[in-house]
């Protein structure tokens, strides 16, 4: 075995030296190809920002050659030609149910007169803003807001659950509601916190039909107010975050959206919880935010609706889920027509006229205006006059004490 063992090294080491003579010229061959490449597409690996990058009809003179284009950065303009019909202004007056004006108690007049502008633009009777505040807050937003343009803007109060574990935090809030209302209040916001992120001193998390929470629903069913509560979020922030989630390009750019099975309960819990306390309150009215986040299975939502009648919800930040399934949310529209209040949630003007667009005409194939809630495009649902003005400011009327009435037409 000693003898042999000299043949063996020699034997090997010629073998490597055979290897890296055969495998070394091919991987010599292949780099020089690719730096011929980049030379003759003027590339050089990085990543090509031209002047006009950030308009939309703006090409590059090389992007024929790219051979990478991330999907985020894909806006491809449609070739389709159609009949387009876009709406400036809503067909009829309309009360957006979901508004948010945080600073209402200190906006200055200015912003006030610009505001009105805007929603006369829009047709926009009347903003009801979410997020009036408690107490004094409340009290100065409805001072500010409602008594420099009264009729135009109403209030909904909001809670604290600080203080949770005292026996005697839930008449206290509850009378804090009845002040609130008072002082004039038309209804109450409940933010996602609850049922998510609220905890009692112990750490437990704190849902949606925590019985400490029953004098506060009971009390806003006594005073004849809505309240409009936002659980959970969308079912596939809880989902895992790859290629076959729906909502993965919103993930990427909102990472803190995402719902860790550690930190969170399933997305079913959770809004099971909030259905729970709806049965247990048959006698207040509750505004299911978001479409209840099951505009993406509407018979559910419809199975909800029947079996609580005290439930309603409108349609802040879901409407790409309208507009995908045209026909199926005409049929759900018009059936629960006096179910569903129009909602908008963020102050942008401009998006307003995609809901006007979406509820009012049949168009094909237009864009939704925030791709991170849909990388689709969206179809017209071409709704019938009464089930408009249903959405629009009747069922609002009917359930929110207080509204101004005579700005409608019927």
């Amino acid at each position: 075995s000693r003898l042999l063992a000299p043949a063996n090294e020699f034997s090997k080491r010629m073998n490597d030296t055979f290897r890296i003579r055969t495998i070394l010229p091919c991987v010599l061959f292949l780099l020089l190809s690719l730096g011929c490449q980049n030379a003759a597409t003027g590339q050089t690996g990085e990543t090509r920002k031209g002047e006009g990058a950030g308009d939309p009809h703006w090409h590059s003179p090389e992007a024929a050659a790219e051979p990478i284009m991330y999907w985020e950065d894909y806006e491809p303009i449609s070739t389709l030609v159609v009949p387009e019909h876009p709406v400036r202004s809503a067909r009829f007056p309309f009360i957006d149910i979901h508004a948010h004006q945080f600073q209402a108690a200190t906006l200055s007049r200015t912003v006030l007169d610009s505001l009105i502008r805007e929603m006369d633009g829009l047709n926009m009777a009347i903003m009801v803003n979410l997020s009036g505040g408690i107490g004094d807050k409340l009290a100065g937003s409805v001072r500010n807001m409602n008594g420099t343009y009264p009729g135009r803007f109403e209030q909904f109060a909001n809670i604290s659950f600080d203080g949770i574990d005292d026996p005697d935090w839930g008449r206290r809030t509850a009378e804090g509601l009845e002040r609130d209302v008072r002082n004039g209040a038309v209804g109450l916001k409940i933010y996602k916190n609850l049922g998510m992120d609220v905890r009692d001193a112990s750490g437990k998390r704190v849902p949606a039909d925590d019985p400490r929470i029953d004098p506060v629903w009971a009390k806003a069913g006594e005073l004849g107010i809505p309240v409009l509560i936002h659980t959970a979020d969308p079912a596939p922030f809880w989902e895992p975050q790859d290629r076959y989630n729906e909502r993965w390009f919103e993930l990427k750019e909102r990472p803190m959206r995402i719902r860790r099975p550690g930190d969170y309960p399933p997305f079913e819990q959770i809004i099971g919880e909030q259905h729970n306390m709806f049965r247990k309150h048959p006698e207040t009215k509750f505004i299911s935010a978001h479409l209840s986040w099951l505009g993406n299975d509407l018979d559910a939502l419809g199975a909800l609706f029947d079996e609580l009648p005290n439930v309603y919800s409108e349609t802040g930040a879901v409407l790409a889920e309208l507009g995908r399934q045209p026909r199926k949310a005409k049929e759900f529209l018009t059936k629960y027509h006096d179910r569903v209040l129009f909602g908008k949630d963020s102050w942008e003007p401009d998006e307003y006229r995609v809901y006007f667009r979406t509820f009012e005409t049949e168009d094909e194939y237009f864009p939704y205006y925030r791709k991170r809630h849909a990388f689709w495009r969206l179809y017209g649902i071409g709704l019938d006059d009464e089930v408009l003005k249903d959405i629009y400011y009747r069922n609002a009327l009917r359930i929110v004490p207080g509204l101004d009435a005579s700005q409608f037409p019927d």
